[in-house]
């Protein structure tokens, strides 16, 4: 039986060579993955997961210092420590070193969220190390360290 003539494998060209096309490949499949594990059974974005780790981590932060680390605008980030509040999940209270700002805070019902999102995140986490060796998830993540800037917020 004559069938239809397979293509030829695709060229990558000058896409080949250039990071940005790469980490944006490998962001897709890590969204998904994310959505499989954490959007969908949480109700979370990436971002507000991200939040939420931030603050179970540190307790109470500045919106600038989770704008900075976030990388995401003063306004973004007021409409979306104002769904999450409408969530439950945080609050925003006065500063104990300066009255006249606030720091963001998790509900004892946010405190939940972040912590079962977190435990999920393991699960999410092993699928995506399952095609890379320890050592190779490693030097991924020091890798995108670098790219993502000097430092840490």
């Amino acid at each position: 039986m004559i069938g239809r003539p397979q293509p030829s494998p695709l060229k990558w060209g000058p896409l080949e060579s250039i990071a940005g096309f790469h980490v944006h490949r490998a962001a897709v499949t890590t969204a998904q993955t994310f959505e499989t594990h954490i959007g969908k059974t949480f109700g979370l974005r990436k971002v507000e997961f991200s939040l939420l780790m931030l603050l179970l981590s540190n307790e109470a932060l500045a919106p600038k210092r989770l704008s900075r680390a976030l990388s995401v605008t003063a306004p973004n980030l007021t409409l979306l420590l104002d769904r999450l509040q409408d969530r439950g999940l945080l609050t925003r209270v006065p500063n104990p070193l300066d009255g006249r700002s606030q720091n963001v805070v998790l509900t004892p019902e946010g405190r939940s969220l972040a912590a079962q999102a977190a435990e999920a995140s393991k699960t999410m986490e092993l699928e995506i190390q399952g095609r890379l060796s320890s050592a190779e998830h490693a030097m991924l993540i020091e890798l995108l360290l670098k790219l993502s800037g000097p430092g840490k917020p």
